[in-house]
């Protein structure tokens, strides 16, 4: 059993990186307005939009108008969203009648969801309509991702070109984003999920007589839509309350393999494009091989703590490597295992097992991903600037070791890129710490933990990890649907989205502005294995120093006590 879990973490790696360098090469295609062979569907569909909307697809921006434009656009998309929550009675595709949703939880979802966080505070099936589900949620499923992707791109143009002052159009990039990626993965995913038994209509629910008398309300809805861009685009929002685990989201082990391959897939080959934007695909390899390794390091972990499971669970006399308890009893353990470790790994926070019910060590790892900046492949677009800011940040330790001004793609790392690059690593680790410690020391934060000690205190320090990490998974044992933490974890949601995307489109216009100098034989390799060893090693050490006693508080203490030391 143990050798055929191996064999298929092996087997999705294989096939994760088999589809990511092809991917990769042609969004770098798409992105440097190269040809590819779909121009003939797409371009036309392009042409429309900005004829439609006044864009000039010739005209860019420097980082600030790119900026700025990103801030409106998501700015309306967050109000619309809102209210669309709040008027959801007097709308249509409504068959439940919901009323409208409470301010508090109104402004915590619209702010999850514009951030491609997808935090949900509440049960899909029992809240929200059909309309705010596809008008609202869906399409920001939709555009955030899509934000994350400009970004990325935005700063690959900062780094790659030579003394400009522009680093692209926001809505070009965004549209480009949808129309030529989104869009189409999207829509083959649906169509295998719904061939594979996921549910796709507007029907109203159906309420059945059991076999014992008693009486069961079947949700139905457009889910398999929303599933399809949910995994594709990291964003992780499910239609029911059991997310990936509800057999109407994810109902065969085909399709489980699938959402899992969709989560990281993105994400995957955008290192790729990254190379062939910046014109050396070593560059994009390493940034990959850097991003696996520590992957691989992580599902290991996490799955031998699952796979040996709770000696106090063993001495019950419960047979088996492992309790099942909040697990995906359909796939087994190691799907369990894998699907924590994958959608923590990205900005996903879909789920087909409850964190809450992983072991302590196993639960930690899942915390510490997000912790990490979630650069371990990471979300749609975020996940690679992320590393990027922590590559940026290893040239310039590395040129402080040596006594050499640090230099990355010729040009010079100097004080404020660094100081962009330090608010990056700060605002969401702050926004982790003081929130978590709030919440530990006020009653309207110790009231909902359902369980006391050490993993209670993980439920909270986990919810503003997920939060300010824009994951959007969380320890099911923590009540999160109370003002407090619609309030406390929304901010901490915008903190962590635009925190780090404005820093880092900043250092896009400061080294796109640069003169890139030749390599020189003091240039510190930024393409071999020793350069890939660091990288790791800087975003590990970073994270351990800031949030170790946050986890030894936590998880670390409650594998001891498990343990019985």
């Amino acid at each position: 059993m143990r050798t055929m879990d191996i064999l298929q973490i092996l087997l999705y790696v294989l096939i994760l990186t088999g589809l990511a360098v092809p991917l990769g090469r042609y969004m770098a295609k798409v992105f440097s307005g190269e040809k590819t062979w779909v121009d003939p569907l797409f371009r036309p569909i392009e042409k429309l939009i900005y004829r439609l909307t006044g864009t000039d697809e010739q005209t860019e921006m420097g980082w600030k108008h790119y900026a700025g434009s990103l801030l409106i656009f998501n700015l309306c998309g967050m109000i619309f969203l809102f209210l669309l929550q709040l008027l959801q009675g007097y709308l249509p595709l409504n068959p439940q009648g919901f009323g409208a949703v409470s301010p508090d939880l109104a402004f915590n979802t619209a702010a999850s969801f514009i951030t491609n966080t997808n935090w949900q505070a509440y049960a899909g099936e029992s809240t929200m309509s059909y309309l705010v589900q596809m008008a609202g949620l869906t399409v920001q499923n939709f555009v955030s991702a899509a934000t994350g992707i400009a970004v990325v791109i935005a700063l690959t143009r900062g780094l790659a070109r030579k003394t400009s002052s522009t680093i692209g159009n926001f809505w070009v990039d965004l549209t480009r984003s949808i129309v030529w990626i989104l869009l189409p993965l999207s829509i083959i995913g649906a169509l295998i999920l719904t061939q594979q038994g996921a549910i796709q209509n507007l029907s109203s629910y159906l309420h059945l007589a059991t076999l014992d008398g008693g009486k069961q309300t079947i949700a139905m809805g457009p889910v398999a839509s929303q599933e399809a861009i949910k995994m594709i685009g990291t964003n992780g929002g499910g239609f029911f309350n059991a997310n990936s685990a509800h057999p109407f989201e994810n109902p065969t082990p085909l399709t489980n393999f699938l959402q899992m391959l969709f989560i990281l897939l993105i994400p995957a080959a955008l290192p790729f494009t990254f190379g062939r934007m910046v014109g050396n695909l070593k560059q994009g390899r390493v940034i990959f091989a850097t991003m696996l390794g520590l992957f691989l390091i992580f599902v290991g972990v996490t799955y031998s703590s699952e796979i040996f499971g709770n000696p106090n669970v063993t001495a019950l006399g419960i047979s088996g490597s492992s309790a099942m308890e909040g697990k995906e009893v359909r796939f087994g353990i190691a799907n369990s295992a894998l699907f924590a470790t994958i959608t923590t790994a990205a900005s996903c926070g879909a789920v087909n097992a409850m964190h809450d019910s992983l072991t302590p060590l196993g639960g930690m790892i899942p915390m510490l991903q997000m912790m990490l900046g979630e650069v371990v492949f990471g979300g749609v677009g975020s996940g690679l600037y992320g590393m990027l800011i922590f590559v940026i940040l290893t040239v310039f330790i590395v040129g402080l070791m040596v006594g050499r001004t640090p230099e990355y793609l010729g040009k010079k790392i100097e004080s404020r890129e660094m100081k962009m690059a330090t608010i990056v690593i700060l605002a969401p680790a702050t926004t982790i710490l003081v929130g978590s410690a709030i919440a530990s020391v006020i009653k309207a934060g110790t009231s909902s933990i359902l369980n006391p000690g050490p993993h209670g205190l993980s439920e909270i320090i986990y919810a503003f990890t997920s939060a300010a990490a824009n994951n959007g998974s969380a320890f099911a044992g923590l009540n999160a649907n109370t003002p407090f933490y619609n309030i406390a974890i929304g901010i901490a949601i915008l903190i962590g989205r635009f925190g780090i995307i404005l820093p880092a489109l900043a250092i896009a216009g400061s080294m796109v502005k640069k003169k890139a100098v030749p390599e020189g034989p003091g240039t510190f390799q930024t393409t071999g294995i020793l350069f890939g060893g660091l990288l790791a090693g800087i975003v590990i050490i970073v994270s351990a120093l800031t949030f170790f006693p946050a986890l030894a508080l936590g998880p670390i203490v409650e594998h001891l006590i498990m343990i019985g030391r």
